[in-house]
């Protein structure tokens, strides 16, 4: 299994703090939200993670090689981050996506269970991890549902259409990273392409009748990170507290 994590974003909510510094590399704890990443899919078997660079992206390589990460951890440039949106990013690593792999946003931290439970779900084409809340926020992925198959997923749902939300970690096995990539394809020929995000490929597929699953991961501890409320959170959650000695333990 491989993994491709998206970091090519500036993070411009979370200004100042990002006025240099890729929100990829904020500090939390010990560590930093993309060594906690890597971290985490190492301990969990991940063989090879390629990560989609973009704002000041020499820092994110500088980063890479300090942590001495060797083969197992490369780095890949999108040139175009300024003016195109994710799905751009996921189109320049395509070439990363002939086999078994996880793709997941450059801002959401995810505990070493919620990792274990998403490999160890039922091999699906395409499954969309997700979790389950009383209320949803207009800045949430939101995800219609249909048993455990995925209908609809984007930010516009309204409450009656929502029974999840997105975290930002998706697995693609068997069939799905073709039927992937060809989504990509198809959509960055269409001038709307590069001003979309990746999730309206997987909004795409599911509309067209093509079968999406989902991995629910209700009460398994994770984390994004847009705005200086959410480095709170996440700097709570796995910032220095039993979760970070937990992790660090794991990989020692």
């Amino acid at each position: 299994m491989q993994a491709i994590i998206l970091s090519a974003g500036r993070g411009s909510r979370l200004l100042p703090l990002t006025t240099d510094l890729p929100k990829c590399l904020l500090p939390v704890g010990l560590s930093s939200v993309l060594a906690l990443q890597i971290d985490t899919l190492l301990n969990r078997g991940i063989e090879q993670i390629t990560i989609v660079t973009g704002f000041n992206s020499h820092l994110v390589e500088e980063e890479v090689l300090s942590l001495r990460y060797g083969e197992k951890v490369r780095t890949l440039y999108n040139p175009f981050y300024q003016l195109a949106d994710n799905l751009a990013s996921c189109w320049m690593a395509r070439q990363e996506m002939n086999n078994d792999f996880l793709l997941i946003n450059g801002d959401t931290l995810f505990s070493l269970e919620l990792l274990k439970k998403v490999l160890a779900a039922p091999p699906k084409n395409i499954s969309v991890t997700i979790d389950q809340k009383e209320h949803y926020d207009g800045d949430d992925m939101k995800v219609s549902l249909s048993g455990y198959q995925l209908t609809a997923i984007g930010k516009t749902l309204l409450p009656q259409q929502t029974q999840g939300e997105s975290i930002g970690m998706l697995r693609f096995m068997k069939n799905g990273p073709s039927i992937f990539k060809n989504e990509l394809e198809r959509l960055m020929r269409m001038e709307e392409g590069t001003k979309s995000w990746f999730l309206s490929a997987i909004n795409g597929l599911a509309l067209s009748g093509k079968v999406v699953d989902t991995t629910n991961i209700k009460g398994e501890t994770w984390a994004e990170l847009d705005t200086p409320e959410d480095y709170e959170i996440c700097l709570d959650l796995f910032g220095g507290s039993q979760m970070q000695r937990k992790r660090l333990a794991a990989i020692k």
